[in-house]
């Protein structure tokens, strides 16, 4: 009997990333199973999140990355780089997001698609089956104008964890299997 798979969203610290990379791990996904899809541009400080995490994890030879400095995944080009995802792939969506001032830092995780763009009201469609939103910055007044003024060694320090945490879960060469 298939076990029921149960709804979560948590706010949890970069250290405890590693649990919510282990249980995608758990569930049987590996590296080549799942699908990263890094939202956001290099254009803005602090949506510049997803493309950083995205260039780490291609550079560290990840088979399936959308969403990199060189070619963003965000809010231009999105309906037609959602047809790139490889069929029968489990997706990881990472974007950025604004949170309350106690928040940032933290992030948003759950085993549901995430809402890109959102808090800015631009409509965009529902990405991936599981999903990361770092809070970088306080949602408050005008929201491009803080994404634009975002701390950049904010937004780094978190891009690195997330990696960091995904290398030591779901690893790309399968080191970890069965572990």
């Amino acid at each position: 009997m298939e076990r029921e798979k149960r709804t979560f969203r948590k706010k949890i610290k970069g250290t405890e990333l590693v649990t919510f990379f282990r249980y995608i791990h758990e569930e049987g996904f590996t590296s080549d199973q799942l699908v990263f899809v890094c939202i956001g541009t290099d254009r803005s400080t602090g949506d510049a999140l997803g493309p950083l995490v995205g260039t780490m994890l291609e550079e560290a030879g990840y088979p399936h990355v959308l969403g990199t400095l060189s070619r963003p995944f965000d809010a231009s080009n999105m309906f037609a780089r959602l047809k790139e995802i490889p069929p029968g792939k489990k997706v990881i969506a990472i974007d950025a997001c604004l949170g309350q001032p106690a928040s940032v830092g933290f992030y948003q995780v759950s085993n549901q698609p995430l809402e890109p763009g959102k808090a800015v009201g631009t409509g965009l469609p529902c990405v991936g089956d599981f999903g990361v939103a770092a809070i970088v910055n306080v949602d408050e007044g005008n929201k491009y104008s803080i994404l634009q003024s975002t701390s950049l060694h904010r937004v780094m320090v978190m891009a690195k964890e997330i990696v960091a945490a995904i290398q030591a879960e779901i690893p790309v060469d399968g080191r970890n299997e069965g572990q």
